[in-house]
């Protein structure tokens, strides 16, 4: 199983990981960026940070019969965590601002569904697919996750199962510390912002 370090060497190493002046998609500010796509263009190192994860779902959750993950951060993820445990794996796809299952995807009845994105950050996502496991008449086992940047704010009340847990301090315009402004900020989220 990799460390701390050894995680984060791997999320930086592949700029998974970004420091610098940043307005996330919420129109916060913030002196770090999580971008897991970055990871997983980097398939030998997903590889081994998913491994590292596999191993902590193992000892979390005795009994999983599928994986749910949400599109499209969490489809990559869900898919290599599958494919070392051996689990069917499905998305969710969002359609007129809801995530639902397509494509002929359905979860079984009495089914044991682990939900696996790639990084939790408010949970909503996640949060959205467990309504999915409900209205399938099935039963949410947990959720598991590359990156938990969580905050106290989270949806999720449950145990977050992650590779690492990150703290991401956040900023509204009046708060942003004396060093962060001498930064220039980027936007790198992927929702345009009307601001």
């Amino acid at each position: 199983m990799l460390s701390y370090e050894e995680s984060l060497k791997i999320l930086k190493e592949t700029n998974a990981l970004l420091e610098g002046h940043f307005i996330l998609s919420s129109g916060l500010h913030s002196s770090k960026y999580v971008q897991c796509a970055k990871l997983l263009s980097f398939p030998k190192k997903a590889v081994l940070i998913c491994s590292s994860l596999c191993e902590k779902i193992k000892q979390e959750f005795k009994k999983i019969d599928i994986i749910l993950s949400p599109a499209i951060g969490g489809i990559v993820v869900g898919y290599e965590v599958g494919r070392q445990l051996g689990f069917e794996t499905i998305f969710s796809e969002r359609i007129n601002g809801k995530l639902t299952l397509r494509r002929g995807f359905r979860i079984p009845e009495n089914s044991k569904v682990l939900v696996v994105e790639d990084v939790i950050t408010t949970g909503k996502s996640a949060l959205e697919c467990s309504e999915i496991i409900k209205v399938s008449k099935s039963k949410l086992v947990g959720f598991a996750c590359i990156i938990d940047r969580s905050s106290k704010e989270c949806l999720i009340k449950d145990k977050i199962v992650s590779q690492i847990k990150i703290e991401v301090a956040t900023y509204n315009e009046e708060e942003i510390p004396a060093d962060l402004k001498k930064i220039n900020p980027t936007r790198p989220g992927s929702r345009n912002l009307s601001r």
